[in-house]
């Protein structure tokens, strides 16, 4: 597989990176399922929560979200063979 350069390439993946994510931990499933990919510059993925309000306010917990992009991007490379940068927008 050519390597995906454009948002659109990962959207057409995502289900198959979630179904990767749901295999290895479906708590790390749950915290992206409802995740927006905002942009993709080639570089970083921007994941947008506007719309659930799910990682804002004082839940946050950097040392387990710090494991769940890890699986994500993990994800990510295994599905589409690319290694990426994630930032996550409340």
């Amino acid at each position: 597989m050519t390597d995906p350069k454009t948002l659109q390439d990962i959207r057409q993946h995502w289900n198959n990176v979630l179904d990767f994510v749901e295999r290895e931990d479906r708590i790390t499933w749950m915290a992206f399922f409802d995740a927006r990919l905002a942009s993709f510059d080639g570089h970083t993925l921007i994941l947008d929560y506007s719309d659930s309000q799910k990682f804002g306010g004082s839940h946050q917990f950097p040392e387990t979200r710090a494991k769940q992009i890890a699986l994500l991007r993990k994800a990510i490379h295994t599905i589409l063979n690319i290694d990426i940068e994630i930032e996550q927008r409340p």
